[in-house]
């Protein structure tokens, strides 16, 4: 249940990627050189790593997670599982590394939606002709209550979604916009030529999270959810936050 520009992903801040480059060691590295290559043009290895299971070395491009063997003479894509217990150790791995720092989100850029205390507070990148982040909004949203959404337009499945953002942003009520065209398919006003609007920076930030679909829901715990989730499972997630 995702509206994606190029293919379902979790992400990772770039600074993350930065430490597990320095952590790599002579093998890693060997590896990384003997993998690279074989990869294909345009695929950037942001780390390797060996793994604790069956002598196999995590290659990850983004959020997409590929294995080889110590000498790379073979690419294994999918999923590894524990066979005793049955444990998806990729999606571990994934959801590992896909955390961020909730609060340093820019949350200056975002739309504001408080419900009820408001004390719940999740982040959503969200594009306004997003038929998913239009349900999210419709049916969850609505659902729920005493929570805080900031919404982030993050402009990627057409040129016109930019023109909708501004639009919305440029409102005399920004969030009163945003709820009218998401849930009422009502149209916010023409914005004015000289409005500015965060639509560059808020895709620059998605861009350096690797956020690749929407609507990619981020809790304060720093994990994520790509897609949108029903008001059950939203609920559940938000107990389950210490």
């Amino acid at each position: 249940m995702k509206c994606y520009f190029i293919r379902s992903a979790f992400a990772v801040l770039s600074l993350l990627a930065a430490g597990f480059a320095q952590a790599e060691n002579a093998q890693e590295i060997a590896v990384r050189k003997l993998i690279e290559p074989k990869i294909g043009a345009g695929v950037k290895v942001d780390s390797v790593r060996e793994t604790p299971y069956g002598g196999l070395y995590e290659i990850r491009t983004g959020m997409d997670l590929l294995y080889t063997d110590r000498k790379a003479q073979y690419l294994f894509v999918g999923h590894v599982f524990d066979a005793k217990t049955s444990q998806d150790l990729t999606k571990v791995r994934l959801d590992d590394i896909g955390k961020i720092k909730f609060n340093d989100l820019p949350f200056d850029l975002a739309l504001k939606t408080v419900k009820g205390n408001g004390k719940r507070v999740i982040a959503v990148f969200e594009d306004p002709n997003c038929g998913y982040c239009k349900r999210f909004r419709k049916d969850t949203v609505k659902a729920m209550d005493n929570i805080t959404v900031y919404t982030f337009m993050y402009n990627i499945l057409s040129e016109d979604s930019h023109i909708k953002s501004k639009n919305i942003w440029c409102s005399a009520d920004r969030n009163k916009a945003w709820d009218q065209w998401m849930v009422e398919g009502k149209a916010a006003p023409t914005a004015a030529a000289a409005c500015a609007t965060p639509n560059e920076r808020v895709f620059a930030l998605g861009q350096k999270m690797h956020v690749e679909g929407t609507p990619s829901i981020f809790f304060t715990d720093g994990t994520r959810v790509a897609g949108a989730i029903d008001a059950k499972a939203l609920e559940a997630k938000l107990s389950s936050i210490k």
